[in-house]
């Protein structure tokens, strides 16, 4: 990467740029992951002069990025260059500083969109080294990767509580369908209890109306005789001025017979 037109500087190269005094100087502080664990700590500023801003950090990876081993992600722009390689003294890569943010009271730098793997997977240069085209693509390649893959993840989690979700919202439909279906049988049953209610009200209505007329004429009609059979049917006393006894008629003083 050496002999490259360079259009990154590192903040220290220039001696008329520093950090404005309404913004943190990160350098020197720890870098963590998405997962919160330290990948290394910022240890340059990465100016590009056209835009006269701060684009990269470049932090000095951990042990741990390095002991990882794994093979750097991408391959160069150029189809005639063998796929990148990470050799000894390379301990270094950068971050866009659109993707971190900045945690003041703790002093550290962070980002939600870049876990450790991927760290470990991005083409390391050695420190100071000039920062080309190449190399940048190489990195966005490898951190958008990783963007991709929870997305992709993100989707996946989403789509399978999505199903869940459907899954509860069927059984809750069946399961209220099933309780409307029980609440009208409660409902119907409360209707025959009433409908009971009331025919029960109306015979004991009739049965009133029954007893009392029976009593009624039993008072119109002494000789009326129940057809009950607690009620017996009344005996004539013989010592009744108008019984008649033997064919003879008495009159309460004398008698006369019926006989001429």
């Amino acid at each position: 990467m050496k002999n490259k037109k360079k259009h990154l500087y590192y903040l220290e190269e220039l001696s008329d740029y520093k950090v404005a005094g309404n913004y943190s100087d990160v350098r020197g502080w720890s870098v963590k992951d998405s997962d919160n664990r330290v990948i290394g700590k910022v240890e340059s500023l990465l100016v590009n002069k056209d835009l006269e801003r701060v684009v990269y950090l470049d932090v000095e990876v951990d042990d741990t990025i390095i002991e990882a081993d794994h093979d750097p992600y991408g391959k160069p722009a150029n189809a005639d260059v063998h796929e990148f390689v990470n050799k000894e003294g390379e301990n270094h890569i950068i971050i866009p500083i659109g993707l971190v943010d900045i945690n003041e009271s703790q002093k550290f730098v962070y980002t939600n969109s870049i876990d450790h793997q991927t760290f470990a997977e991005t083409k390391r240069i050695e420190t100071g080294a000039t920062i080309d085209r190449e190399y940048e693509e190489a990195v966005m390649q490898s951190y958008k990767r990783d963007k991709d893959n929870k997305s992709r993840d993100y989707d996946e989690k989403d789509r399978i509580q999505t199903t869940e979700k459907q899954k509860d919202t069927v059984f809750s439909d069946s399961q209220g369908h099933l309780t409307e279906e029980k609440e009208e049988l409660n409902k119907e049953r409360e209707r025959l209890a009433e409908e009971r209610r009331k025919l029960e009200k109306q015979r004991k209505e009739l049965e009133e109306e029954r007893r009392k007329l029976e009593e009624e004429r039993k008072l119109r009609d002494p000789d009326y005789h129940s057809t009950s059979n607690t009620d017996k049917p009344r005996e004539r006393d013989a010592s009744d001025k108008n019984a008649f006894y033997k064919g003879k008629e008495f009159d309460g003083s004398n008698y006369r017979s019926d006989q001429p």
